[in-house]
């Protein structure tokens, strides 16, 4: 048995130990070259993005956020248009909506995947409608063919939010590349995270990711000359050396986050527990594993006494968040259910088999 006060929600050792001196000699490199923003490593490494995802291009920004951000604006989504959004997700979704003036419409998700349905987005299209944003949460697709090919018929634009899914597939087909644009986090704690901020967007709209790069970089395509009014947003050149050494090894975090995880669907049986479903035609890669319980706090209490990390995704529906509170968005049954009763256990690269067993444990002794 663990002694307590050992088992982290979430720890990087696992993955860097193994790259220390790899990673060394890329911040040695870039260092000694001198160039630390839009040089050979982001375009480097947006090529082998972009190619491992299966997309024609890459776009390297500052964050998450910033992706969203960006392919809205790219997709000219603007004042008064509605834009389709889990009501489940994290806030950036909606503040990325927020944020180009759009209005946010939320819809509840499968009760089982926790992910946007076809049926759930159809139901909420208006002729306001301009864009929707299916998010790929905890790591599992949403069911992204079908959403993108109404939002085809009914000339809605489809900006996937893949901040959580990198590796994650629907019918073999990587997520990002069903849509108009698919949007990436390289927080450290994802799945493939950098050292610091930064994100991407991948398209295989050549027109739609130049336009991404220009506002991206000052509205600039050509120095000191301004086409649209733009923002700063650059994966700068440290961050990009730091994710071309740990992609080659994404599909193993994946695999050892799958070790992981199938522990817990095996061994944990408590009848107050509920476990994470996985979609039907689609993988997982486990960026976070999500329980249910009716007394979250109580649970959650029990494992933290226990020297057990754990964490809420996420405490507070968007609806019910203070910066939204003037915008008249619904109460939905099912994101206030999925906000009270989730609660996130420890899962990590490298996490001990006798890690995982003290945490089996500890959730069936609840």
């Amino acid at each position: 048995m663990v002694h307590s006060e050992q088992i982290p929600f979430a720890s990087l050792d696992g993955m860097h130990g193994e790259i220390r001196e790899e990673m060394l000699d890329a911040f040695l490199r870039v260092y000694d070259r001198g160039q630390f923003i839009l040089g050979d490593e982001c375009k480097h490494f947006e090529r082998e993005f972009a190619d491992y995802c299966g997309s024609s291009f890459a776009v390297g920004v500052a964050s998450g956020l910033d992706a969203l951000t960006l392919a809205l604006r790219a997709l000219n989504v603007s004042s008064g248009d509605e834009v389709i959004v889990p009501s489940n997700t994290f806030v950036a979704t909606a503040l990325a909506v927020s944020a180009v003036g759009g209005r946010v419409v939320l819809v509840d998700p499968d009760p089982k995947t926790l992910n946007m349905t076809c049926q759930g987005f159809r139901s909420a299209i208006t002729k306001s409608t301009k864009a929707v944003i299916p998010v790929h949460l905890y790591g599992q697709a949403a069911e992204i063919a079908e959403i993108a090919r109404v939002a085809k018929e009914r000339g809605i634009a489809v900006v996937e939010d893949c901040a959580q899914a990198h590796g994650a597939t629907y019918d073999g087909k990587h997520v990002g590349t069903f849509g108009d644009a698919g949007c990436f986090s390289f927080y450290p704690g994802k799945n493939l995270g950098a050292l610091g901020d930064g994100g991407a967007v991948i398209t295989n709209d050549r027109l739609l990711g130049e336009k991404i790069r220009e506002l991206a970089n000052y509205g600039s395509v050509e120095k000191y000359h301004h086409n649209v009014k733009g923002t700063n947003s650059r994966l700068d050149e440290l961050q990009a050396a730091f994710l071309r050494i740990k992609l080659p090894h994404l599909n193993g975090y994946c695999e050892d986050r799958t070790r992981v995880a199938q522990r817990y669907l095996a061994e944990i049986k408590n009848e107050k527990v509920i476990l994470p479903t996985i979609g039907s035609r689609r993988n997982h890669v486990w960026h976070i594993f999500s329980i249910f319980c009716e007394a979250r706090d109580e649970l959650r209490s029990h494992l933290e006494k226990r020297g057990i990390g754990i964490n809420c995704h996420y405490p507070i529906a968007i609806a019910n968040q203070r910066a939204y509170e003037k915008d008249g968005l619904p109460q939905l049954p099912l994101a206030n259910q999925i906000a009270a009763r989730e609660l996130s256990l420890p899962l990590y690269v490298g996490m001990t088999e006798e890690a995982i067993t003290t945490v089996v444990e500890a959730v069936n002794a609840f």
